[in-house]
């Protein structure tokens, strides 16, 4: 068993918190020392007691999902032989009333498109077998309930 920590940090300041117009801002810190600034989203609270500049939990969600699934792909496709020159994930989350009637991320779509190098490409089929095996070993895909779907395409060659 491994275990992962972060640490989230938030302070009140000067707002007045019960009136609920308080700052939503914090700070996300990793164990290597990275620090984000985090917020909730300006669509499920309004400006400016959002932050649009820090990464919302519901992106940073979508962004495990598309990163969890990037580092098995590659890790399967170079254990498979083939080289990897550029991958690139627009992943888009729906948030929408599951089918208990709660808001939650239901659907995860990842959009993944990788330029390959070398003399040979994955065929279509090769390409969706590498991105299925991606799927089923993402141990973030293995812990959600939402729906992820892969919309996989050939990358034309630079």
């Amino acid at each position: 068993m491994s275990t992962y920590g972060a640490q989230v940090s938030w302070s009140r300041g000067t707002d007045n918190f019960a009136d609920q117009r308080y700052s939503r801002r914090h700070v996300w810190r990793f164990d290597g020392g990275q620090v984000v600034a985090a917020s909730s989203s300006p669509h499920s609270v309004p400006l400016p007691m959002s932050d649009a500049a820090g990464v919302d939990p519901e992106e940073a969600f979508v962004a495990s999902l598309a990163s969890c699934h990037m580092l098995w792909f590659l890790a399967i496709a170079a254990r498979h032989g083939w080289i990897v020159d550029a991958y690139e994930d627009a992943a888009l989350g729906e948030l929408a009333k599951d089918e208990r009637g709660r808001l939650a991320m239901t659907k995860v779509t990842l959009r993944p498109r990788v330029q390959f190098a070398g003399e040979r490409s994955p065929s279509l089929v090769e390409l969706e077998a590498l991105h299925e095996q991606a799927h089923e070993a993402c141990f973030i895909a293995n812990s959600v309930r939402s729906a992820v779907r892969i919309d996989v395409a050939l990358a034309a060659a630079r």
